[in-house]
């Protein structure tokens, strides 16, 4: 139960019609989960427009109503609240309904096109073993402390968002560490949250299917930082030419990480090989168990994210040291005969290139690499020709084969994908819709030495398939086919 005017402390109101000093039971922005007495934000969503489902929650017991535009009809002993953008006020409502919880946490934000589950993965992990009381929002899971809750969205809707921000609290979390998405700033689901810090990763073509245009997307991406008040840090890594970008208008404390360019942050790689990395950061040489360039990006911006979070810096280098890198992301497995496969969750032109990239640095001579990655359906279809030419480009063999299709057809995306294989490289690209039979034949094409990405998927442990999620989990295959031939 909660006050509706104190619910409606921070929203812009443009007017209102009724009594805003009645009880509401709950904050309920789909129509059909709404009990009598609930409040019901009427939100503008990509598939409906809860203004048209006004009439229908009055008659199930409504009694306030928050929307942009009034119905024609005002009922008596109805309240109905005027906003500018209905969406933001969801979320600073949700905000009051759980007392605030963002207020009372160190709440950062990860966002970028890469590299975010693994960043708060590792903060994660880092901020346990450092003592504290965690809690974590991402792709692959959400966490309060090792206690697992699954993850449908990469940033949950603003009423689970404070549900679980405030559960968090009760057990006594100081820190969360969550992934903020682009959908997620557009669609004010960060809305109401008081942010500690955010940090950027990197931006590359991603989720067009819903931006339309790259500056769209670099836009949503920049108003998370334009958002955050001047009490909070941001740090973005500046090897990405978009990273001074997010810190135009942010009134935020400004900081920068990078390996290339001079920053606040600064990390050398001194090697990398299949067995971990050597960073030297702050004139230390630390070894790490994350493989790759990316994964030195990803650990430099959790170090700098911890020290601005006034942690200890030796202390910190060496509890980083002992992590293991997070599920699906660079995951090596090895066959008893010395196939080496990588299992990650490359699903963006960008990190296939940077996935082929570090496995082809990371060669010691004539191995070969065989990719094997699809394209998910219902989603951005200008990268799948890019993507298989890609794979084309830095493998000696690839198989082009489903992702999760949805309810397109896995041939046709793979016919999509073969378009930007050019004609020098179609010799070696092989076309084979199943998922695991693809991956079967990759294994039966390696020799010892040799490596198999397969891309994709990465922590997933389902496809889906015309609407229904099958289990599927890219290791297990891959261990069952080893296996299975001997190997």
């Amino acid at each position: 139960m909660a006050i509706l005017k104190d619910l409606l402390y921070k929203v812009s109101i443009q007017s209102v019609f009724g009594d805003t000093s009645m009880e509401v039971n709950n904050i309920v922005f789909d129509s059909r989960l709404v009990n009598e007495n609930d409040l019901f934000v009427a939100v503008i969503g990509t598939q409906s427009d809860g203004h048209e489902y006004i009439q229908q929650v009055v008659e199930k017991g409504v009694k306030a109503i928050v929307c942009e535009v009034f119905p024609e009809q005002l009922l008596e002993g109805i309240t109905y609240v005027q906003v500018h953008n209905s969406a933001q006020a969801l979320g600073i409502i949700s905000s009051n309904y759980y007392h605030n919880p963002s207020s009372k946490l160190k709440l950062v934000g990860v966002t970028g096109t890469n590299g975010k589950t693994s960043t708060v993965t590792i903060l994660h992990r880092l901020f346990r073993k450092l003592g504290y009381q965690v809690g974590l929002l991402s792709t692959v899971e959400n966490r309060i402390n090792e206690t697992i809750y699954p993850s449908t969205h990469t940033t949950p809707d603003p009423v689970q968002l404070n549900r679980m921000l405030a559960e968090m609290l009760s057990h006594n979390c100081t820190h969360v560490f969550m992934e903020v998405s682009s959908h997620a700033a557009v669609q004010q689901r960060i809305a109401g949250l008081d942010f500690s810090g955010a940090v950027f990763t990197n931006i590359t073509h991603d989720h067009l299917d819903y931006h339309k245009t790259f500056d769209e997307y670099i836009r949503a991406k920049k108003m998370f930082f334009d958002a955050l008040s001047s009490s909070a840090f941001s740090l973005v890594n500046i090897d990405d030419k978009r990273g001074t970008v997010m810190q135009q208008n942010t009134k935020s404390v400004k900081y920068s990480f990078a390996i290339q360019n001079s920053a606040d942050f600064k990390a050398k790689i001194k090697s990398n090989s299949f067995h971990g990395l050597e960073i030297e950061i702050d004139n230390k040489d630390i070894w790490f168990k994350q493989i790759g360039k990316f994964n030195a990006y990803n650990l430099l911006g959790v170090y700098a994210t911890a020290v601005l979070l006034d942690e200890d810096k030796e202390e910190v280098l060496m509890q980083l040291s002992n992590i293991d890198t997070a599920k699906g992301r660079f995951e090596v497995l090895r066959s008893v005969s010395g196939i080496i496969a990588i299992v990650d969750y490359a699903h963006t032109p960008d990190a296939l290139q940077n996935v082929l990239d570090t496995i082809n640095d990371l060669r010691q001579g004539h191995e070969k690499i065989i990719t094997v990655v699809g394209c998910g359906g219902n989603r951005d279809k200008a990268k799948r020709p890019v993507m298989a030419g890609i794979a084309a480009k830095n493998s000696n063999k690839v198989i082009l084969t489903s992702d999760n299709p949805r309810t397109e057809s896995p041939e046709l995306i793979i016919q999509e994908m073969e378009a930007g294989v050019g004609i020098v490289e179609k010799k070696k690209v092989l076309s084979i819709t199943d998922r695991k039979e693809a991956i079967k034949t990759a294994c039966s094409l390696a020799s010892s030495g040799d490596i198999i990405l397969i891309a994709g998927k990465g922590h997933e442990n389902y496809q889906e398939i015309n609407g229904v999620k099958h289990h599927f989990d890219d290791q297990e295959e891959v261990l069952q086919i080893f296996q299975l031939l001997g190997i």
